[in-house]
């Protein structure tokens, strides 16, 4: 089964409606949608906003479910020197926690200062930073719509100035910022189980001005994305290794 996770409803408005044996049922109090999308069983999950909502909505598929991959996706702040615009596409290359660690007189230090993981599995550290699957992209959408793989930062306020936007950033080198990805990709850690993100620019991080924003569009072109991306090799790679899944 592949889970995919938005935090809000209308980042996964489009796809619901594609399913066949569609049923919605909650899972620890979140709605949750099952069904079939070209014969791959998937579950739709709203976590809600934020690192804790998030974590714990995978936490409970995870240890309820079948599930062998996820997909997050929703929109997200492009960094001012992205290159990306309102409406473009970016897929992560890693996810990273841009507030978790030490805020020092010589500026901030990440988990790696503490000295503490935040995951031990086997010999491996995850301190602020976690991988991901990055996948092939297509987007079906109108008109020409840029994408871009890169660094993902996972933050618990939203950055509203220029100042911290261009921080952030040059620190991680990073293309966008999200609210739940890095807690997600922490779970998944955790449970050995892979993940994709995938994000929809609908704002520059920094500008806050909400009639510069396109949430819809945002939300649109991601969703097209992650359809294109469900249907692609490394989607029924990952999920054939388990025996659960053929392409029929």
């Amino acid at each position: 089964m592949l889970a995919l996770l938005s935090s809000m409803p209308f980042e996964l408005s489009l796809i619901p409606p594609l399913l066949k044996n569609r049923r919605s049922y909650k899972v620890a109090g979140k709605t949750a949608v099952k069904g079939t999308l070209s014969t791959l069983p998937i579950i739709l999950v709203y976590t809600g906003i934020g690192k804790v909502n998030a974590a714990h909505s995978v936490t409970c598929i995870l240890e309820r479910l079948p599930v062998e991959i996820i997909i997050n996706i929703g929109v997200g702040g492009a960094y001012p020197n992205s290159g990306l615009r309102v409406g473009d596409i970016a897929a992560a290359s890693k996810e990273i926690y841009g507030d978790e660690g030490v805020l020092t007189p010589q500026g901030f230090k990440g988990m790696e200062e503490i000295g503490i993981p935040l995951v031990k599995a086997g010999k491996k550290k995850y301190f602020n930073e976690f991988p991901v699957l990055v996948p092939p992209l297509m987007v079906n959408g109108e008109g020409a719509v840029k994408i871009k793989t890169g660094n993902f930062v996972t933050v618990s306020a939203v950055t509203g100035s220029q100042k911290r936007a261009k921080e952030l950033e040059k620190r991680f080198d990073a293309l966008c910022e999200n609210m739940e990805g890095a807690a997600i990709a922490q779970i998944c850690a955790l449970y050995k189980v892979p993940m994709v993100e995938i994000r929809g620019i609908s704002n520059i991080a920094g500008i806050r001005d909400k009639g510069c924003w396109n949430l819809t569009l945002a939300a649109q072109n991601c969703q097209r994305a992650a359809l294109d991306v469900m249907n692609s090799p490394l989607i029924r790679s990952a999920l054939r290794k388990t025996g659960k899944y053929t392409n029929k």
